[in-house]
């Protein structure tokens, strides 16, 4: 479902695509604030972070390796992930599942967000919190409230006893 208007306000997705070195390079003049500010705070910026929490994401960004290694993620999300939901295209999961979004983050403002995951899972609850794009940071109790609530009702879906083949 990807448009012009997702592809600009996810505009490193595309950028972190590209071949090492240069993703990497981009990634690192920019990171982590001007990442952060962008995927959907917008005009709140980084006032939603605990200072506590963006300066992990600054320690963490001041190492190459954090880089390269969230380069490879989003490569994979356009090559191997591609492949692998298109071979599980016809598979349904049947484990519980509890989507949390932003209601004021991108995936929040242009996706039915329990719709998509009703698409490829069988069992599928959730919400939108009133934020942006980063949940914890943004509503950590409403967050653990919701992740609780879910753990409550499923005990044996997350202590492991209920796997599934795909």
């Amino acid at each position: 479902a990807t448009d012009m208007a997702f592809a600009r306000a996810y505009y490193h997705w595309f950028a972190m695509l590209q071949p090492a070195p240069l993703a990497e390079k981009m990634m690192a003049a920019v990171a982590p604030q001007h990442i952060l500010a962008g995927s959907g705070l917008a005009a709140r910026g980084l006032k939603a972070f605990d200072k506590r929490a963006l300066a992990e994401y600054e320690r963490c960004f001041a190492d190459p390796k954090t880089i390269h290694a969230t380069c490879e993620d989003y490569r994979a999300s356009g090559g191997i992930d591609l492949e692998h939901d298109r071979a599980d295209r016809r598979k349904k999961l049947a484990v519980p599942l509890q989507v949390l979004w932003g209601k004021r983050g991108v995936v929040g403002t242009q996706f039915d967000c329990l719709a998509s995951w009703r698409a490829v899972a069988s069992n599928v609850t959730g919400r939108a919190l009133d934020c942006g794009h980063f949940i914890p940071e943004e509503k950590p109790a409403e967050t653990l409230a919701a992740i609780r609530s879910f753990a409550a009702r499923h005990p044996r879906a997350l202590s492991g006893g209920q796997r599934q083949r795909i």
